[in-house]
């Protein structure tokens, strides 16, 4: 893989990681009430000198320009500021919940597109047939369901009813574990929330794996590979599906950004201890320091997956050069 490609793809991302600095900070900006407003709320003390008191300890009072200027000598120095509602630092507190977020959504994402590549391939390979009806008949339900309804029907039924599995958390409060127990504790509340979100993203890749491996195997490739004597299951594993996952390679770094947000309500439903579920603590407490610290870490994320999926790409398909 040329070096100076990979560079040349790094300097490109820092104006572009610049860009959502910005424009994180302006956004956030223009939405009604600041945190002053909401501590001063919840102490029942709203005067305006407690709110002057309040805008000066965090730092809010200050001109925008002033503000900006900060926040951006911050990032240079690598420091994502301080959440004064947690009482920490926000890399700290980005830190203590990315691996929670992490294991739910590459576990998702994995488990997803294995399992839909398999039912797309199945179904386009059998178009039109009982199996291929079957398929993308359940791959319309899956898109179709919104998460957070399926997320409390499985907590109902394998919770609340049959009493399989944990309806929320991530571990068993009040109860001290260590080695496999606490990593087979982990897994039981983990299924739920994983399944969720895996059912959600089987479709997705599903359907389009359905019509990528029905597209390719209209190709001539495909037909001189067919006259030469090949058969059907070795076509399709050494021909077909090589090819038909190529758009499956650009739609996993597309979704791995709307993954983020669709575990925003997963961690909610499922009390799962993420990024997700702090970034919606962010919003309702005016937490702007914070809130923007895990805007400004996903985006980072996002480009550096975006990155990764152009050198996948260029492995699974050879002409793509990369200069």
């Amino acid at each position: 893989m040329p070096f100076a490609y990979v560079l040349r793809r790094l300097l490109q991302v820092v104006p572009v990681v610049l860009a959502i600095a910005v424009l994180n900070f302006f956004l956030l900006r223009l939405a009604p009430g600041d945190m002053a407003d909401v501590m001063a709320g919840e102490a029942g003390a709203a005067t305006p000198e407690y709110l002057a008191q309040l805008r000066a300890q965090f730092g809010i009072d200050q001109p925008l320009g002033t503000q900006f200027a900060s926040y951006i000598g911050k990032l240079l120095r690598l420091d994502l500021g301080w959440s004064f509602r947690n009482g920490q630092s926000v890399i700290s507190l980005i830190l203590e919940r990315l691996p929670a977020t992490a294991l739910l959504m590459i576990l998702s994402l994995a488990l997803a597109t294995a399992i839909g590549c398999a039912l797309g391939t199945l179904a386009g390979a059998t178009r039109w047939r009982w199996l291929d009806m079957t398929i993308s008949t359940v791959a319309t339900v899956g898109f179709a369901t919104p998460l957070f309804w399926l997320g409390l029907m499985l907590i109902v039924l394998f919770s609340v009813r049959l009493g399989w599995l944990p309806s929320s958390g991530m571990v068993t409060l009040g109860v001290t574990q260590t080695g496999w127990t606490r990593v087979i504790d982990v897994a039981r509340h983990l299924v739920l929330p994983a399944a969720c979100l895996t059912v959600y993203y089987i479709a997705i890749y599903a359907r389009l794996m359905r019509t990528s491996v029905s597209e390719v195997s209209r190709l001539d490739f495909v037909r001189t590979a067919r006259a030469k004597g090949l058969t059907s299951g070795a076509t399709l594993r050494g021909h077909i599906v090589p090819n038909a996952l190529l758009p499956i390679v650009t739609m996993t770094a597309l979704q791995f950004g709307a993954l983020f947000s669709g575990s925003v309500a997963i961690e909610t439903v499922f009390g799962w201890p993420g990024l997700g579920q702090l970034a919606l603590s962010a919003v309702t407490s005016r937490d702007l320091n914070l809130l923007l610290g895990i805007l400004f870490v996903s985006s980072l994320f996002v480009l550096l997956v975006n990155l990764l999926t152009d050198l996948v790409y260029a492995w699974f398909d050879p002409r793509v050069e990369l200069k």
